[in-house]
């Protein structure tokens, strides 16, 4: 799969072209960057690659098969449609669209013109996630009762202010994402949120979300960026025992130290030992040895839906879903209430 990459911020240079270059069955063939230090920035990280200064150039250069959008959220909307019109395969960063309503405008679009489209949740292939869900998997807690998700990040920097931005659809697209690939499909949704006075505007910089799965389960989800803290933590609660971990952000940051998943494909990704997880059973406490954290999964299975015509890891459908409970946590927090969930 020959992958243009449209953006080279943050997310361009260290969440996708490290794992585009650590994927089987994926090239990278091109990056879409304007700004004269950016496109420095591209050409001294990635020698021989081409650069263009729009999607519109880089489309009409030819030989892409797909691209990601990994440009500002307000942007990216436009640019999706533009990819899928061209018959380009599209993965979308999060969050994938302003609302569920446009998201799945997007579906619809990519559905008509019989392109694949799916959504970056990497966080389904963290370690500590991967580990929890093999966790649970195994039968090794029981049946599920339920599973608290914190993740918080001293990233001032990286709030992205004013109404078309926010942590809620940042991280919250994550947590989400992962609780209801955990738990299944959700019925109602509680949350409050913190509202911070910015000069962009005022900028929600954490929640607390409860979610009601319909299989019973119930997860509690809470994030922050404003608050000096730096955690990562599951705690999941069943039948028969517990799960508690408390990890690091590890792929993340290996990538800012300047380490590559390519370099060292077997050994990357796994939580260090100290930060094993703990089960806690009737038999009595076991440390839980990581399982690995490849975001690189993410685009190795891309190519293989494009392929074989299955689908891709994230689903357009699931990235609705997602956005569907964050709209409505944002009208429980605005309304002081729960709101329920429309099955599909």
């Amino acid at each position: 799969m020959r992958i243009g990459l449209v953006g080279y911020g943050t997310g361009g240079q260290h969440f996708h072209a490290p794992f585009i270059a650590a994927a089987e069955g994926v090239e990278l063939a091109g990056v879409v960057a304007r700004a004269p230090a950016t496109v420095a920035k591209v050409e001294a990280d990635l020698p021989g690659v081409p650069v263009y200064p729009s999607l519109g150039a880089m489309i009409a250069a030819g030989g892409i098969d797909a691209v990601t959008i990994t440009t500002p959220p307000q942007t990216r909307r436009d640019l999706v449609l533009e990819a899928i019109a061209a018959g380009l395969h599209v993965i979308a960063d999060k969050p994938f669209a302003p609302s569920a309503e446009v998201a799945r405008e997007l579906a619809e679009a990519a559905k008509a013109k019989g392109v694949v489209l799916g959504a970056y949740h990497n966080r389904r292939f963290d370690a500590d996630f991967q580990t929890l869900r093999k966790v649970i998997a195994d039968g090794r807690i029981g049946k599920v009762w339920r599973v608290h998700s914190r993740m918080e990040q001293d990233g001032a920097a990286t709030l992205e202010a004013g109404p078309t931005g926010g942590l809620l659809r940042d991280l919250g697209s994550h947590v989400v994402d992962q609780m209801l690939f955990l738990l299944g499909p959700v019925t109602s949704v509680d949350a409050q949120l913190d509202i911070a006075e910015l000069p962009e505007g005022p900028t929600d910089a954490g929640f607390t979300i409860t979610l009601r799965h319909a299989g019973g389960a119930h997860s509690h989800l809470s994030a922050s960026k404003l608050n000096r803290i730096d955690a990562k933590e599951y705690r999941a609660y069943g039948d028969a025992g517990t799960y508690l971990s408390s990890g690091t952000d590890v792929q993340a940051e290996a990538i800012f130290a300047g380490l590559r998943p390519a370099d060292d494909l077997a050994g990357w990704g796994y939580e260090p030992e100290a930060n094993r997880g703990t089960l806690l059973t009737a038999a009595g406490t076991e440390r839980v040895d990581s399982e690995q954290g490849r975001y690189h999964d993410y685009y190795a299975a891309f190519a293989k839906a494009i392929r074989e015509g299955t689908p891709p890891p994230v689903t357009a459908e699931d990235a609705t879903a997602v956005l569907a409970i964050l709209d409505a946590a944002r009208l429980s927090a605005g309304e002081g209430r729960s709101i329920g969930i429309e099955p599909g």
